[in-house]
């Protein structure tokens, strides 16, 4: 980026914050969806089914096809479940209770969450200035958590746990890409054969829960909810994988920061959201959090999602299904 026109330079910025508005608005979006007590299950078999039609629409006019050999289809598995299928579920039973401003700040420890992970995987070495980081991330964790602060009712305390296992399973999912690679599969086309994988693999859990959601009209809100939140997430992804190979993981890393302020600022426009000063202070904390994990040039801290050809891809929130 630096040796960059001013005039290119402003523009990729301005891609940057189009793509963190636009990941931005949909945990709103998700609340929307389960406003009306729709299952985890449900939402997540048709956020699969909407991530084919969108990715393989984005595959086709790539002029690609989807690798399916023993390896490949092993990757798409495991991005199925630890990528989409364990956090989305987490993150839409927490969202029912919690306020979308809140599950938005905790999601941006991904970063924080993948430092640890990949220093165990050997993925990455100590450094202080990280640990500073996960200790800022930590830190708005905790003021969101103490009691009579950020949270507007203590009942809603015990869905934090919850929420959290999205962000761990998002850094985790990271690192396994991160360690064993995408056997030559790039990151649209992982997210597509994903997407494939986790149709199958969700259709009897929702069939089985009695989660099953029609999809035939009439349509409410939170079907159009959604159908955008995924809509948004395949285009936004697909745009983002592009930035990554124009401008570089550094560059792209930063629509970390956006996407966090984009999640409180429509969850207020959207849905009226309103937070204390804790909340503020704790998002301060995991802005600064986010600022000294964030992937440095020749950093190899593993993140979400992965770019083509690299392994020190930017973190953005929220992920494949969401």
């Amino acid at each position: 980026m630096a040796a960059a026109a001013p005039r290119t330079r402003l523009w990729l910025t301005g891609l940057l914050v189009v793509l963190g508005a636009g990941w931005g608005i949909t945990q709103p979006l998700a609340k929307i969806a389960v406003s009306t007590g729709y299952g985890h299950f449900g939402l997540i078999f048709w956020q699969f089914v909407v991530g084919v039609v969108v990715l393989g629409a984005v595959t086709l006019v790539r002029g690609k096809r989807l690798p399916c050999g023993p390896k490949q289809l092993r990757l798409y598995v495991i991005i199925a479940v630890i990528g989409t299928l364990l956090p989305n579920s987490a993150s839409f039973a927490a969202i029912v209770h919690l306020p979308s401003g809140i599950t938005s700040i905790l999601l941006s420890l991904v970063p924080m969450l993948a430092f640890p992970m990949a220093l165990a995987l050997g993925l990455d070495r100590f450094s202080l200035k990280r640990i500073a980081g996960l200790s800022f991330g930590l830190g708005g964790v905790a003021l969101i958590v103490l009691p009579g602060s950020a949270l507007p009712d203590a009942a809603m305390l015990v869905w934090v746990p919850v929420a959290l296992f999205a962000p761990l399973f998002y850094a985790l999912e990271g690192n396994v890409v991160a360690k064993w690679g995408t056997y030559g599969v790039d990151a649209v086309q992982v997210l597509l054969g994903a997407s494939l994988v986790g149709v199958v693999l969700a259709l009897p859990f929702t069939l089985l829960s009695g989660q099953w959601i029609d999809p035939r009209p009439p349509w409410g809100a939170a079907d159009a909810a959604l159908v955008a939140s995924a809509t948004i997430h395949g285009i936004v992804y697909s745009c983002y994988v592009w930035l990554v190979g124009r401008a570089g993981p550094v560059f792209a890393a930063q629509v970390s920061y956006l996407v966090t302020g984009f999640g409180l600022f429509w969850a207020m426009l959207i849905l009226g959201e309103r937070y204390s000063g804790p909340v503020w202070a704790a998002t301060a904390l995991m802005m600064v959090g986010l600022f000294l994990v964030t992937p440095r040039a020749n950093s190899s801290l593993a993140s979400k999602p992965d770019a083509p050809h690299s392994k020190a891809a930017a973190p953005p929130p929220p992920a494949a299904g969401q």
